[in-house]
């Protein structure tokens, strides 16, 4: 069938017909059609006020980086530090674990390229490699392996810069530059050099990446001094320590017990199976991405646990669904499209991941959930990255019913997890595609 002019005029007939239709249209042409469709209610929904709470530092900011997984994995782990420092707040350098993170990212993408060398450049997997090697995105299980390798530093050890803060320029270059790499590579191979010989080749290659990141992200510390004043205003000063000693002494977290919920209800992924995803990681040797695929409610029963025992929880989202960025508010019912434009998005979580509508963009920390008299959740308290401009300076609320809808993972340590759900990781590990939707990465700016 084609447009034809009788079927545009049958519509605009139709469409001038209900008079409600040009109100709207005038709303629209004026505010935008979220401002237009927004449910005036939903600040009534969410009072920021929540029955249990976790201890939090002061709201960071990621500015114009996709760093989200390494603020929210980092704003985790400082409420450790802060009791251990006896401090009110404290602040992790998000660019000493960026400078790792881009260094691992290009070696895991020269590694892979030179185990697919073999492999016509118009594959669908090394087109998938090539398109993306090096962004700001990761899931947890990518920043744990950092983590457990570089350790952490505080702030002052390794400041922001400008390009760490602004990532663009920075990611554009290295991409073609890997790129190139990765065409040299292939190259290489066809003349008939060994494997030996390509991996010599990439050696050389990494140099210009670490010298790339030194001189836009700074020199990472081997050993540094740490001095500041605890909440009685005592001086403390902890000389000649590394990101390694600092992060097992000051964190002390075990990263093997902290384990990843995912929820894709779709066909192909059933509950109580664990997944990894191929061609997907930061560091080569850590462990490979793993998580177990759960009901909704598993995730939320052990986030609920976390919160309880005052342990905040690391989680991914599709944080574009359904937000008020300015109120702070994360509500399925934020905007009414049926009332403004006749009808609504009817896709469910499911078909939303196999059409490609939604995937895990975002993480953030919950840091606070409110329970009704039965102990259900009604709202989450959310510490976001985007600084302190919007929601309750910095902090956002979301409904209980956006998180069945919009919320992919959670990291929980291993004892807030249902034993019927940990069975899962004794058993073979289901690997997907690397285009999986699962395989999506948190880098929302």
């Amino acid at each position: 069938m084609r447009i034809t002019e009788g079927i545009l005029g049958t519509y605009r007939d139709k469409f001038n017909d209900n008079v409600a239709n040009k109100a709207v249209q005038n709303a629209i042409a004026k505010v935008g059609i979220n401002k237009s469709s927004a449910d005036n209610n939903m600040t009534r929904r969410h009072n920021f006020v929540f029955s249990h709470e976790t201890e939090k530092g002061e709201i960071t900011n990621q500015k114009s980086s996709g760093r989200c997984w390494m603020f929210a994995a980092l704003n985790t782990a400082r409420v450790d530090t802060m009791e251990k420092l006896n401090v009110k707040t404290f602040e992790f350098s998000q660019n000493y674990t960026l400078f790792w993170d881009k260094l691992e990212k290009s070696n895991y993408f020269l590694d892979s390229i030179i185990e697919t060398v073999d492999e016509p450049l118009n594959s669908r997997l090394v087109q998938h490699l090539l398109q993306d090697p090096v962004q700001d995105g990761g899931q947890w299980d990518m920043f744990s392996g950092i983590l457990e390798k570089y350790g952490a530093v505080p702030k002052a050890a390794m400041p922001e810069t400008y390009h760490s803060s602004n990532t663009k320029e920075l990611n554009e270059l290295l991409t073609s530059k890997l790129r190139d790499f990765a065409a040299k590579l292939r190259d290489s191979f066809k003349e008939g050099k060994s494997e030996d010989q390509l991996m010599d080749q990439k050696e050389d290659y990494l140099y210009f990446v670490y010298s790339l990141l030194v001189k836009t992200l700074g020199e990472v510390p081997e050993t540094f001094t740490y001095e500041y004043r605890d909440k009685d205003d005592g001086f403390n000063r902890i000389s000649g320590i590394t990101p390694q000693d600092f992060f097992k002494k000051y964190v002390k977290w075990d990263l093997e017990e902290r384990i990843s919920l995912i929820n894709a209800p779709t066909e192909d992924k059933p509950f109580g199976k664990a997944y990894t995803v191929k061609y997907l990681g930061t560091i080569k040797e850590a462990h490979p991405i793993k998580y177990v695929n759960a009901p909704i409610g598993a995730l939320k029963e052990a986030a609920v646990r976390s919160i309880k025992e005052g342990e905040p929880v690391w989680f991914g989202c599709d944080v574009g669904k359904m937000l008020d960025r300015e109120a702070g508010i994360m509500d399925d019912q934020a905007y009414d499209y049926e009332a403004t434009l006749g009808e609504s998005v009817e896709l469910t979580k499911a078909q939303r991941l196999d059409y490609g509508d939604s995937l895990l963009t975002h993480a953030m920390v919950f840091v606070g959930v409110d329970l009704d008299d039965e102990g259900i959740p009604i709202k989450w308290k959310v510490e976001n990255s985007w600084g302190d401009k919007n929601g309750d300076k910095g902090m956002y609320s979301m409904s209980d019913r956006w998180f069945d809808e919009y919320n992919y993972q959670v990291a929980v340590k291993r004892k807030y997890i249902d034993d019927k759900w940990l069975k899962a990781l004794d058993e073979p590990v289901v690997e997907l595609e690397p285009w999986d939707p699962m395989g999506a990465l948190a880098m929302m700016k």
